[in-house]
This record gives C-alpha cells, structure tokens and sequence, in this order.
C-alpha cells in the first residue's frame, strides 16, 4: 500500500512546534543553551556527562575496558544527563559539547582542561591517552579508524532514519521507513560480511571500532534497539550475532551498558557511577 502525499513542501520552511513526534520537545532549529546550570565535577580528572544510550555506551564501555586493563588514570564520573528534559541545553553542557548531544567529556588532568565531544572523537583521545584497543601498526590503525567512522556516518541512518520513522515518528509512513529498513539491512550486510572472515571487525583483537559498533548493530540484532529484530531478520545475519555475543559477555561491557543507565530493570540502572563500588 503506497500513501498519498499530503505535504506538500513550503518556499521556505519554518519551525512548527507543534510538528509532533516523541522528542517533539527537545527538537529545535537552533543551537545554544536554553538556562544556566553549571554541569557538576566529580573527584576524578575524568568528567563524563552521558545517558546510556548507544553512543553514550560507547565510551563507558571503553572507560571500563582501560580500567579492567590496570589502567587507574581512567577513574572517572559519569554524570547524567537526562536529555528528555533538555538538561544537553544547560549552559554547562553547551560549554562542554556546543552540539547539545551526549556524550560529552571533560579530562582535567590537562591544563587547561580538554574537552572532547563526539562519542568516536572521545574513543579516540581515550585510545592514544592510554594507548589502548588501538593498533600501532599504520595500516592495522587506518583499519580500525575506517571502521569507527564507517559506524559514525552509518548510525544516523540506523537511529534518526529507521529508528524514528520505524519506532518514534507520530505516523507511520510506508516510503521512509522501507528506505531505512532497506539500508538498515544492507549496513548489517556489510557488518556480516566483513566478519564471516575476521572474529573482531579490524581483525583478531578488539578494538575502539568494536566498541562503536557493538551498542548500535549489537544491540539491533540482542533485540534491545527498536523491538526490530524480527522486522528486520536480524537473526540471519549469523556473524554479526556471534561478534555480538562474545562482546557481550565481556565483564567491562556489562559494566558500561549500567552506567547512566535511567530505564529497565533496576538492578540494571546506574543513574550516576563515581567509583568502581556503584556498579556492585
């Protein structure tokens, strides 16, 4: 069944606020902050402002994988932010990341303090910080950067493509969300195809690029992102699913998924994580 137009697309467009949709509320046309509020800090010199959201799991996985490997410099506070209401436009938060979207990260070791925003520029400067999940090797490394920006421009076709029209979208409207399905589907290809040869996506170690797929294309085909999984067959792509399941049975992946966590069971949700003992 194919619907029929009924928008038809103005001269120039204009802000409707009443244009609907779950995150109506937060979505804006404009850039900057809303009120003033100071993000707070914590004891350790690494700041994380963050909800556990794919790209926020990201680097909490990768903070606790450095810890796991003894690498103390990597104690950090995780700080939630609740992004249904608005705290990413705070004045503090804007300060930290001016594009308003976690996660953002603040390590003040450094004088002045560095910020970094971007969920894969944070897993990069965590990498070369502690030289860790990122190979030396120059054509190992270029590997493993292709497949953490192969993630970065792929996700958004995953999360505000399929994920909105499928899941959030106030209509559902057959044209996008087959679009988004079909690339959706051809994205796990890729992912499938590339693993049936290799046990890690750059090889046979774990990297920074596993950790920025995982939350995303992992959590698709666990059933944990959109109740997509049947619509989109996620259990045929078998490779995918084998990669998924050995990283999520890692203990440092089970710690970081907790982390700013504000939803599900509660013995799950770690709204904030200040030492290793939060997440007992």
């Amino acid at each position: 069944m194919t619907e029929e137009s009924t928008f038809t697309p103005p001269r120039v467009w204009k802000w409707d606020m009443e244009s609907g949709g779950k995150f109506a509320n937060i979505n804006r046309p404009i850039a900057g902050a809303t009120h003033e509020k100071e993000l707070p800090v914590g004891e350790h010199p690494l700041q994380l402002y963050s909800l556990a959201t794919p790209n926020g799991v990201k680097v909490t996985v990768m903070l606790e994988e450095l810890l796991a490997l003894g690498k103390t410099g990597a104690e950090y506070n995780a700080h939630l932010i609740n992004i249904g209401e608005g705290d990413q436009f705070s004045s503090g938060f804007v300060a930290a990341n001016p594009n308003s979207k976690i996660p953002a990260f603040i390590d003040r070791s450094t004088s002045p303090a560095t910020r970094v925003f971007e969920s894969g520029a944070i897993l990069v400067y965590l990498a070369e910080k502690f030289d860790a999940f990122l190979p030396r090797d120059p054509s190992e490394r270029a590997e493993c950067f292709s497949w953490l920006f192969w993630q970065m421009s792929s996700g958004p076709f995953l999360g505000g493509g399929f994920g909105h029209f499928y899941a959030y979208a106030p209509e559902k409207w057959e044209y996008p969300i087959n679009r988004y399905a079909m690339e959706v589907k051809r994205q796990l290809d890729v992912l499938d195809r590339n693993l049936s040869e290799r046990r890690f996506l750059c090889g046979d170690e774990y990297t920074i690029a596993d950790m920025a797929n995982y939350p995303w294309y992992g959590g698709l085909v666990m059933g944990k992102l959109y109740e997509a999984g049947e619509f989109l067959d996620v259990e045929s792509y078998k490779h995918v699913v084998r990669w998924t399941a050995e990283i999520h049975e890692r203990p440092a992946v089970q710690r970081g998924r907790r982390v700013n966590r504000a939803w599900g069971e509660e013995d799950e949700q770690v709204l904030e994580r200040h030492s290793a003992s939060d997440l007992d």
